[in-house]
């Protein structure tokens, strides 16, 4: 019985860590890139890495609500 038990936990585990390596949220990563895609238009938004000094600059499409993220030079 006990072992069964041990098995669900180390089951509900593997699950948990799974979902969270697949459903963490990816948007500020997922898309950077050189060109600008079609259809976004540039914001005043920009993020400062403070261990590196990189600056990001955020570019929103209306239609989709979607962003992107560019490194600037």
């Amino acid at each position: 019985m006990i072992v069964i038990i041990f098995a669900i936990e180390a089951l509900a585990a593997l699950i948990f860590i799974l979902l969270g390596y697949f459903i963490y949220d990816k948007r500020f990563n997922r898309n950077h890139g050189v060109d600008i895609p079609k259809g976004f238009e540039r914001t005043e938004e920009v993020n400062l890495d403070p261990v590196t000094g990189e600056k990001t600059r955020v570019y929103y499409n209306p239609d989709t609500g979607e962003r992107f993220y560019k490194k600037e030079e």
